[in-house]
């Protein structure tokens, strides 16, 4: 039985996890521990306590065949990815967005391809542009101009 699961929180050492899960689709603990074991060192059983939480928040199904647990994801990693990115631009002055991304594309290597959707999604975005971004901020919570009251 699968559970519906609504963007819970996931840790990043659980992201680790995930990220084997999301890549294999159907895997096993045994797979997941070689994995990680290879790349972040870790001991069977952090392996086994992360897999346990991500059952337990419901990021993660088990099945077990024979002796084997078999683990496949219950969010989709393209839905889990924009949830993390949601929660990064709330936490920002929503005039600030432009900037993250902007040093988001400076500081990563992108293919030909990424760049021409890049170009497209931005044209596009151009019809619904505006002058300038409003501030969501509580007042003192950034530095935005719009802030500075009685100077």
């Amino acid at each position: 039985m699968s559970t519906i699961v609504v963007n819970p929180h996931i840790t990043d050492a659980e992201w680790e996890v995930m990220r084997v899960v999301w890549a294999n689709g159907r895997v096993t603990s045994k797979e997941v521990i070689s994995i990680l074991k290879e790349k972040m060192d870790w001991k069977q059983a952090t392996t086994k306590t992360l897999l346990g939480r991500l059952v337990e928040k419901g990021a993660l199904n088990t099945e077990q065949e024979g002796r084997k647990y078999i683990y496949s994801a219950n969010i989709e990693e393209k839905e889990a990815v924009r949830s993390f990115t949601n929660d990064i631009f709330d936490r920002i002055c929503q005039k600030n967005v432009g900037n993250v991304i902007e040093s988001i594309i400076k500081d990563h290597t992108l293919s030909f391809d990424d760049i021409q959707r890049l170009e497209e999604i931005l044209e596009m975005k151009k019809a619904f542009a505006v002058e300038e971004v409003d501030c969501q901020c509580a007042e003192g919570q950034c530095d935005c101009h719009l802030h500075h009251h009685g100077e």
